[in-house]
């Protein structure tokens, strides 16, 4: 695990209708990561934002 990752192991990530995913942001806490993610969820868009912890989902670079 890299620096980064220790410092910001959570990331939100966008998932679109074509279930494509996007890493969005990344937070040093879960609590930060879940608000950013409901306030992102708020816009009605065709969208589906998630908070996973670095290495759970997408691969880190």
């Amino acid at each position: 695990m890299n620096e980064n990752a220790a410092l910001l192991p959570w990331v939100v990530i966008r998932q679109d209708d074509k279930d494509n995913r996007y890493r969005v942001g990344r937070f040093a806490t879960k609590d930060e990561a879940e608000k950013t993610a409901e306030g992102l969820d708020a816009s009605g868009h065709q969208r589906l934002y998630c908070v996973e912890r670095v290495g759970q989902g997408l691969p880190q670079p």
